[in-house]
Formats: C-alpha cells, structure tokens, sequence
C-alpha cells in the first residue's frame, strides 16, 4: 500500500536508454539518454548545446536496448529544461501522441 499520495496520472518508470530527437519541423536527430518514462511524459538527458525551446515540439526515438522490445516513437512537447550538475541538461516532455513505426517520418 502506498504511504503517500501520488499525483500523477502514470507511474514514472526510471530507466536508462538511448535515445534520439529533433525538432518536428526538421533537423538532423540528435542523442539523447531517456532517464525516466511514464504514460504522459519523459525525461530525456541532453547536451548543452542542443537545447529546445520550452514549449517546441520534438519527435523522440527511445531505444530499450533488447532486441525484443521494438523502439518507441513519441511526439512530445517541451515542458521543463534543468541544468545537470554534469554540464548536460534534464528535458521534461509531455508525450501528445504515440507513433506506431509505419509513422515514423522519413529521416528519422
């Protein structure tokens, strides 16, 4: 049973995984670290230089890393930019919209 209230609407799941986005407009992908998941939203870690306006729309590649288990393919949006103590940054993303990979813009 839980000792606290939870107020999300997904459980975040903390994970580890190579990841990729760019703008949705257009750009080349760039790498990424998702560190956390849920059904709404995920973190991803980035570069300095690489960073999204709050509010930008992103197309995100997330990688699990077992063969089994198919990437998944998100349009997101920017919410929440924190600098890491790392010289990265942490990119809090609402996910609007699942992809299935026939989806999938070319070039990504």
């Amino acid at each position: 049973m839980q000792e606290y209230s939870e107020k999300r609407r997904f459980p975040r799941m903390r994970v580890e995984c190579e990841a990729r986005y760019r703008a949705e407009a257009d750009g080349p992908p760039q790498p990424a670290v998702a560190r956390d998941l849920s059904g709404g939203g995920l973190l991803l870690k980035i570069r300095a230089h690489d960073i999204p306006d709050l509010g930008s729309r992103l197309l995100v590649e997330v990688r699990p890393g077992h063969e089994i288990t198919p990437p998944l393919y998100v349009r997101a949006r920017v919410v929440r930019c924190d600098s890491l103590d790392d010289g990265g940054y942490g990119i809090a993303c609402a996910i609007e919209q699942t992809l299935p990979a026939g989806e999938v813009p070319d070039g990504f």
